[in-house]
């Protein structure tokens, strides 16, 4: 009986632990998302909306989209390194940034990523 005890003692707090980080990183990606990647989104969503209802078209665009692409690149690091630290979003936040301009050519992805690097490790504080 004790070792069954144990057994969902020890679920339970795994379970907390996963539930709160999950909310944590979901939180984190909304976050570090919609500011990296809201100018973007917002002028894709005013190009594709009707005249008159532009801002909200930029509005929703930068709600339904930023937030994904960081927090995609933020998990494939963590899955890659076996490690989770602030390098993994530093890495994210320049890989999103350079994504979402790669059509804009090499140069300016680059100053893109560079920047989306500089913020989150601002953010994070690297030590």
């Amino acid at each position: 009986m004790k070792n069954k005890k144990r057994v969902m003692e020890t679920q339970k707090k795994t379970r907390e632990h996963s539930l709160h980080h999950i909310v944590d990183d979901i939180g984190a990606a909304f976050g570090m998302g919609a500011i990296g990647g809201s100018v973007v989104h917002f002028i894709k969503g005013t190009q594709n909306s009707p005249k008159g209802r532009r801002f909200v078209g930029g509005a929703q665009a930068v709600s339904m989209n930023a937030p994904r692409l960081f927090s995609a690149f933020d998990y494939t690091m963590v899955y890659i390194r076996k490690k989770e630290d602030p390098w993994n979003s530093i890495v994210a936040g320049a890989a999103t940034g350079g994504f979402l301009s790669m059509r804009q050519g090499l140069a300016a992805a680059s100053r893109s990523a560079l920047m989306g690097g500089l913020l989150l490790a601002l953010i994070k504080g690297v030590h």
